[in-house]
C-alpha cells in the first residue's frame, strides 16, 4: 500500500505541493486538517485516547475526532471520512468555525465541526485505543490528570468562547452551515 499523500499549503491556503504524510510530519510543513466535537443528545462530549503508533501526540487524549486532509480532499469530504473512520458513524456534520494551530510539532489549517451522536461507535484500533462521553463540567477533572492534545484543548477553549457569546447575543449568533456526508 502506498503512503497517503497531503497537500502542503501557503499561509493562504492554497496547495503549494503534494508530498507522503511522513515528509509532511518530518519537515513540519503546514498542511490542512479538520476536527470534529462529538456531543451526545444529553450534552456530553466525546473525548478518547490516541494510539501509541499516531505519529503526533501518541497515546494521548483528544476532544475532537478528526485528522489530516488527503491531497485534493475538501473539508467537509474529509471530516464526513474521517467520523465514518475514527468513530464508526455517518452523522450530519455542522461547520463550526476556521481554526490555525501551530506548534514545535505541526502546523494546521483546519475547520472545527460539531456532530450530534449518542453511540455507539466502532472505534478504529489503528487510531483510537478507548473512547468516552464525558459532562462537560468534569472535563477539567480529565484535562487534569490525562494528558490532551494541545490543538484539541485550544479548539474546546474556542468553542466555549462561541458558545458563551452565542449565549450573550441571545442565541442569535450564526454557527456555520451544515455538512452532509457525500
Amino acid at each position: 500500500m502506498s503512503e497517503e499523500l497531503v497537500d502542503i499549503i501557503s499561509d493562504a491556503g492554497e496547495t503549494i505541493r503534494v508530498v507522503p504524510r511522513s515528509v509532511m510530519r518530518r519537515e513540519r510543513l503546514p498542511h490542512r486538517c479538520v476536527y470534529i466535537l462529538m456531543f451526545s443528545t444529553r450534552g456530553e462530549i466525546f473525548v478518547h485516547q490516541r494510539t501509541a503508533t499516531k505519529d503526533i501526540y501518541p497515546s494521548y487524549w483528544d476532544l475532537a475526532a478528526g485528522g489530516v486532509l488527503s491531497a485534493g480532499e475538501t473539508f467537509n469530504e474529509g471530516a464526513a471520512r474521517e467520523c465514518q473512520e475514527e468513530l464508526g458513524v455517518a452523522t450530519p456534520l455542522t461547520l463550526l468555525f476556521p481554526f490555525h494551530y501551530a506548534d514545535e510539532r505541526t502546523i494546521v489549517q483546519a475547520q472545527v465541526y460539531r456532530a450530534l451522536h449518542d453511540g455507539p461507535f466502532r472505534l478504529q484500533p489503528e487510531e483510537v485505543v478507548q473512547g468516552e462521553f464525558v459532562a462537560p463540567e468534569q472535563l477539567a477533572q480529565l484535562i487534569a490528570t490525562r494528558p490532551f492534545c494541545p490543538d484539541g484543548l485550544q479548539v474546546w477553549e474556542r468553542f466555549n468562547r462561541m458558545m458563551r457569546f452565542t449565549a450573550m447575543a441571545g442565541g442569535f449568533a450564526v454557527d456555520g452551515d451544515t455538512a452532509s456526508p457525500n
